[in-house]
């Protein structure tokens, strides 16, 4: 009578580790996840120029080659900015002391103001140059940036000269406001000399960006309302 030939237990071990190994969250090592940093271990953190250089040019590579006008690669890159802007609002507001003043925003200037100095700042290292509140429609602001780091690094073609790249910051101040409750019916960016006259001198700011906000209605009336409540 022959016995069954024994299976090696050399070989059977990694086979009977893949089954009892169960999915989920994977941990390393130090048996730390990226839940376990600290929020402001990064605060002070910045990325190298030519880091994010690199990135966004590849990321604006690959929007051109899916898109067929220069409107919809302002659109797409505003669309990728947007969950950006979620994210960083509940992040910067985590961040900042839990004084009265630094609370999350109720009315459209200390948002926008927020987005000027706290946002700016973290994205760029600086403030932003200007914010100002249209003289024609009440809805509108507009942000200016004199030098915007997301156009640094781009060389558009003529045949493209109306593309304006800060879109993508464009979408993360949409999705800051709409975070933060404060509809808006859209954010675009537009460069601040688009139809300059032939004979016009050279611009101080050549690469000079609007931010131009357009607040839904309902986010006038809650004003009013606040406004009112307030005197």
């Amino acid at each position: 009578m022959t016995q069954p030939p024994s299976k090696n237990p050399q070989t059977a071990l990694p086979q009977q580790s893949l089954r009892t190994q169960s999915p989920g969250l994977r941990y390393p090592t130090n048996k730390k996840t990226i839940y376990d940093r600290n929020l402001n271990r990064t605060r002070t953190a910045e990325l190298s120029r030519a880091s994010f250089a690199y990135l966004f040019v590849e990321m604006i590579s690959y929007a051109q080659r899916r898109v067929t006008g220069v409107a919809d690669l302002e659109k797409r890159l505003n669309l990728q900015g947007y969950p950006l802007g979620l994210r960083l609002l509940d992040l910067l507001l985590t961040r900042t002391a839990p004084q009265p003043s630094t609370a999350r925003p109720v009315r459209v200037l200390p948002l926008l103001q927020f987005i000027t100095t706290t946002l700016w700042k973290h994205l760029f290292g600086r403030p932003a140059d200007a914010l100002e509140r249209s003289a024609a429609n009440a809805a509108e602001y507009m942000i200016s940036d004199n030098e915007p780091l997301v156009n640094s690094y781009i060389s558009v073609p003529r045949e493209m000269s109306q593309l304006n790249c800060a879109a993508y910051v464009a979408g993360i101040i949409e999705g800051v406001c709409d975070g933060a409750g404060f509809a808006t019916q859209g954010v675009s960016a537009h460069w601040a000399n688009e139809d300059p006259a032939k004979d016009a001198p050279a611009q101080m700011w050549p690469g000079k960006t609007v931010f131009l906000i357009r607040f839904a209605p309902e986010v006038l009336e809650r004003e009013e309302i606040l406004a009112k409540a307030t005197a």
